[in-house]
């Protein structure tokens, strides 16, 4: 994990401890067993470039634009030389099509010129390049890179928050909580895992009938307190027939 994280002078305690945590993981382990990215690539540039599509994005589409797109665009020297009239229409179909083609070429010019086409293996490295933020970096470090590395996306703020592991709004935050409880090996394994389920089962809608941990989980149990003290609903009672009008 970066330093600018782990400076950070307080961070909330989460409502479960450390041993909680990662037992409420390994559980959720068996749900969804070998959790791993779902974006395809073959290197760190092809994960980089990937992700940053994949942005208000399903992984489904990006997988259906990266394969010509890597055919044409091989690497960062063959990316740089693009311009945006080109690959606009390439990625058109991700969304916010200006402002990707945007980054990726900022993202390629940067590495050719300060990284000799290699994408740099730091957290500082990847974060200098335009349109990668901390999520991403964290995504090719564990992915791609061989480093340990957390990915919080808007799947693991919520179901982080939720079943009680994380106490937070802030990304960086809910990073440093789970990467305190989770030994470094496993940081990667605990984002798949986590975003799985919220693409799965936890969804903003959840369908906590399916959830192997929702024995452990503080939304559900807020949930069902919720719902055993709700006081029953007063039954209508049929109105009365109108009695019939005498005769004028």
């Amino acid at each position: 994990m970066a330093t600018r994280a782990a400076s950070r002078k307080s961070v909330p305690a989460p409502p479960k401890s450390a041993a909680e945590t990662r037992r409420i993981l390994k559980q959720l382990g068996t749900q969804h067993p070998n959790a791993d990215t779902e974006l395809h690539f073959s290197n760190a540039y092809e994960l980089l470039v990937a992700t940053i599509l994949s942005a208000q994005c399903t992984d489904e589409r990006v997988n259906q634009v990266t394969p010509a797109l890597f055919r044409r665009y091989p690497d960062a020297h063959a990316l740089a030389r693009a311009t945006t009239g080109e690959l606009e229409p390439q990625i058109q179909s991700t969304g916010f099509f200006r402002a990707k083609s945007r980054s990726l070429l900022g993202m390629a010019t940067e590495v050719v010129e300060t990284h000799g086409g290699e994408v740099p293996r730091t957290m500082e490295g990847l974060v200098a390049l335009p349109g990668v933020g901390r999520k991403t970096a964290n995504v090719v470090l564990g992915h791609a890179l061989g480093v340990p590395g957390l990915p919080v996306d808007r799947h693991v703020l919520r179901v982080a928050n939720r079943i009680g592991i994380a106490k937070s709004d802030d990304p960086e935050v809910v990073e440093e909580q789970l990467c305190a409880a989770m030994p470094a090996a496993a940081w990667t394994r605990t984002s798949d895992t986590l975003i799985l389920h919220g693409r799965r089962v936890c969804k903003p809608r959840p369908l906590c009938d399916r959830c192997v941990i929702r024995a452990d989980c503080e939304f559900y149990a807020h949930l069902t307190r919720a719902q055993s003290t709700r006081p029953p609903r007063s039954i209508a009672r049929p109105a009365r027939p109108a009695k019939p009008r005498g005769r004028a």
